[in-house]
């Protein structure tokens, strides 16, 4: 007898847009302050050429169409001259602030604030940050640069606009469900560092997990199949197999290190240099504990999920339920489970909680 899925993709993008992803005119509202903000600088540069600027670029989640639904801050790339720009990262940074300034003397001093690798500038208009990450710049072709880390403070070789032309290659093959699986993985990360602040797991590098899984001839077109593909992969491998793109640059060879996952722009770059085994093995329990609450309610049609705010049952999936009272330890703290073969075709995923909100903790076997 069949069985009917619970949560399908229908309902599942409906739930996205009413809490996953941003309103389009509030995204028409970020991408036009960012573009205002870059018309002010452009101009800038053109009317001082000594003025140590070169160009700007719209970099980060909104740029990407990856950005979820809490955004509160935009990216914008400033490449600098490298022969202005001070040596030292705090130096840089005052430096560039006194340059934005200067573009800005109607601003006051403290609607600019020096982050750790950034400078941002609050707009009272529109209640928006714009995080001005400085670029240094030695006039390589398609806006190569070098980018301060925010991990380590060290420089490294990358690309704005290279980085977008990766993701939009992605995004061409798979309209709309690309950015959107992204965004779905993305908001349950967050819930994930809502309730354990040491769980780590970048959003660069859940862009680049589903890219790897997309390559892998996945498709993105069921928003339920897609999440539990990339769920599935990271299960499947454990993350221990070095994660690399033929875009721009493929490496030679890949580091020795608990987690690799390869910058497609940057074949020396792994983005993923400073994780820990335990903080690898927390993403792959996190992972673990979602795909078998996915397997035990897919079909779960007797499962009504929390009430609305209108009152009516709820089919937000697991990642959702920003204030659901789990009896579980967090992920740190748990022995690594044995992983079970995963290597068949993922059926559709629902990322939602059984009705108890107990996961099930079955045996698992690697299979490779």
């Amino acid at each position: 007898m069949a069985v009917d899925r619970y949560v399908t993709h229908a309902v599942l993008r409906d739930w996205a847009a009413e809490r996953v992803n941003v309103k389009r005119d509030d995204l028409t509202a970020y991408r036009t302050q960012v573009a205002n903000l870059r018309d002010k600088l452009e101009r800038h540069i053109a009317e001082h050429p000594d003025y140590g600027l070169v160009k700007t670029r719209h970099s980060g989640s909104v740029a990407k169409g990856t950005a979820l639904k809490t955004v509160n801050d935009m990216d914008l790339a400033v490449y600098v001259k490298a022969a202005d720009a001070p040596a030292e990262e705090g130096q840089l940074l005052s430096w560039l602030a006194d340059r934005l300034r200067a573009a800005y003397p109607q601003k006051a001093d403290e609607d600019f604030t020096i982050q750790h690798h950034c400078v941002t500038i609050l707009f009272h208009g529109t209640g928006l940050n714009v995080d001005v990450v400085p670029m240094i710049y030695e006039g390589e072709a398609d806006d190569i640069g070098y980018l301060i880390t925010k991990d380590t403070g060290a420089r490294v070789r990358t690309s704005v606009t290279q980085h977008l032309k990766f993701i939009r290659a992605r995004k061409d093959a798979r309209p709309l469900h690309f950015a959107q699986t992204v965004r779905l993985l993305k908001w349950w990360v967050r819930q994930l560092k809502q309730q354990d602040q040491d769980f780590r797991f970048k959003s660069f590098m859940i862009e680049l997990l589903c890219a790897q899984v997309a390559d892998e001839g996945q498709s993105f077109a069921d928003y339920t199949d897609a999440v539990e593909a990339v769920l599935a992969y990271i299960v499947r491998t454990g993350l221990e197999d070095a994660i690399t793109f033929a875009d721009f640059d493929e490496p030679d060879e890949t580091p020795n290190a608990p987690l690799v996952i390869i910058d497609p722009v940057n074949p020396e770059n792994n983005v993923a240099a400073n994780y820990t085994h335990a903080q690898r093995d927390a993403i792959v329990r996190a992972a673990h504990d979602a795909l078998d609450a996915v397997q035990e309610a897919q079909y779960a049609s007797h499962y009504q999920g929390p009430p609305s705010s209108a009152g009516r049952p709820s089919s937000a999936p697991y990642f959702a339920h920003e204030h659901d009272k789990h009896q579980h330890l967090h992920a740190h703290q748990r022995p690594l489970p044995r992983l079970q073969d995963r290597s068949r075709p993922a059926p559709a995923a629902e990322l939602l909680r059984s009705p108890d909100g107990a996961a099930d903790r079955r045996p698992l076997r690697r299979a490779r």
